[in-house]
């Protein structure tokens, strides 16, 4: 099975259609292209208008709900990638990944928030799909998002 089929399985295990148009807050590019690396800009679990995880995780939105938000994320990240390129086949690596966590003033479990992403990249890309990652806690996000994702990967 390829990283596309696994991509379209992991989208329907979610309950999310990332094939429409995946909106993009600010002046800037979705992903920009360097040589053989590709910078993917934050990425919050929104799907059209609609923003799906909104508040602090810890006061409002639960363990679980922000691991799905970090899936989702991910998984917009992944759809852009393919965009740009054609194929996830095409990527070599991921780099790095940077899990941001709207956080209640109590909350430590950013790297468990994070899993949900870390989870979804392997389940889609395999060993591919390993990578460093930060997770940090943070105050706000764009449009009151609990999570916000950011990749660099490698193609080949």
């Amino acid at each position: 099975m390829t990283a596309d089929n696994r991509f379209a399985d992991a989208s329907k295990d979610l309950g999310y259609d990332f094939s429409g148009e995946l909106k993009i807050g600010g002046n800037c590019s979705p992903v920009v292209q360097d040589g053989k690396q590709l910078f993917i800009s934050g990425q919050i679990p929104r799907m059209g208008d609609e923003v799906l995880f909104v508040g602090a995780v810890g006061d409002g939105i639960n363990l679980a709900s922000a691991k799905k938000a970090a899936a989702v994320c991910v998984m917009r990240a992944l759809a852009l990638i393919q965009r740009a390129i054609g194929s996830l086949a095409s990527i070599q690596c991921v780099s790095r990944m940077t899990v941001y966590v709207r956080s209640a003033p109590s909350f430590t479990q950013q790297s468990e928030v994070a899993d949900g992403a870390s989870d979804t990249l392997a389940k889609v890309l395999g060993s591919i799909g390993m990578h460093s990652r930060t997770s940090v806690g943070v105050l706000q996000l764009p449009k009151g998002a609990a999570v916000e994702v950011d990749l660099i990967v490698s193609i080949k």
